[in-house]
């Protein structure tokens, strides 16, 4: 049975999470102390104890959410001598996800993926003062919709479709006032809802453009090997081995559309059947059976996850 590891993004994250790995597991302690290390911060302490509006902080839980993602990772090859690239066909991620498949997959050194997002988060929340931007989720809008929804509602601002993340599940993003009409045209066209998200900015779009010429600094300068199983990439929904074009990509990610469904759909036409969901929450599980009800879903997050997942093996 062929299995792809995917590794959730912003929304997942919860005060108290990572703690009931960093209890039961030593190499989850040693994750989670390599990142504060690296970011010169009690990163963990947020993580367990809160507050949440600090946690929820763009800048604090991309790290944290590729922290407990990368303490599964390596609770999995050290208690179950799990090989990632000898028991999966590739790694994905949604938006930050992408770098914790990264990191999963030898591209880069933990330390270096939690400055990466550490500098993404700040660079993504700085690109455009809070209330200027705004994303909203088209539910029962296909992406072709959104994109034409978006389209109608620009009037000369910006906004488009950023995530593409089931059928019936579109995000667009842009200038506050353009999404709102966006949300306005989506009644009148018979979408089912549309729902502000609660965002401190408008990721993947043209709005992002200083943060994205930020990640291109900070990319040239961070070493990458090629990764030990492809990594399907959220703007190109296709494999890619290539360090260069691995750095391209991230860096047209902060700009381009999460093109979570046709990645997903890319996985099962090479053979996958199974998304393992490494890290918090159980999102990307869930979407699984959306995008194709022949794809399964599980998610390994806490410390019962693990010893189910390695006994399933």
């Amino acid at each position: 049975m062929s299995r792809a590891f995917v590794f959730p993004g912003q929304g997942s994250q919860a005060v108290g999470m990572g703690r009931a790995l960093a209890d039961a597991f030593a190499e989850a302690r040693a994750v989670f102390e390599e990142v504060d290390e690296a970011l010169q911060q009690k990163l963990s302490t947020l993580m367990f104890e809160g507050p949440e509006p600090d946690l929820t902080l763009t800048e604090n839980a991309q790290p944290a959410l590729m922290a407990v993602s990368m303490a599964v990772v390596r609770v999995l090859e050290g208690q179950g001598g799990l090989d990632l690239a000898k028991t999966g066909r590739f790694v994905a991620g949604h938006s930050l996800g992408e770098y914790s498949a990264l990191a999963a997959a030898g591209t880069f050194s933990l330390a270096d993926t939690a400055r990466l997002l550490k500098i993404r988060g700040q660079a993504m929340q700085k690109a455009v003062p809070v209330g200027v931007g705004a994303m909203a989720a088209l539910l029962g809008a296909d992406y072709e919709q959104a994109r034409e929804i978006a389209a109608a509602a620009a009037q000369g601002e910006v906004c488009e479709a950023a995530n593409d993340n089931a059928p019936g599940q579109v995000v667009v993003s842009g200038h506050k006032s353009a999404v709102e009409r966006a949300i306005a045209l989506a009644a009148d066209k018979g979408i089912k809802r549309a729902v502000l998200l609660p965002v401190s900015a408008p990721f993947h779009c043209a709005l992002m453009q200083p943060a994205a010429d930020a990640m291109a600094d900070a990319l040239a300068k961070v070493a990458m090997n090629a990764p030990t199983l492809p990594v399907v990439a959220n703007v190109a929904a296709a494999a890619i081995s290539d360090p260069a074009r691995i750095r391209d990509l991230l860096v047209a990610q902060v700009t381009g559309t999460v093109r979570w469904r046709e990645g997903v759909l890319f996985m099962k036409e090479q053979g996958v059947a199974t998304l393992v969901e490494l890290g918090a929450g159980k999102v990307l599980s869930g979407l699984a059976k959306r995008i194709d009800k022949e794809m399964g879903g599980v998610a390994v997050g806490t410390p019962a996850d693990i010893d189910a997942f390695l006994k399933s093996l």
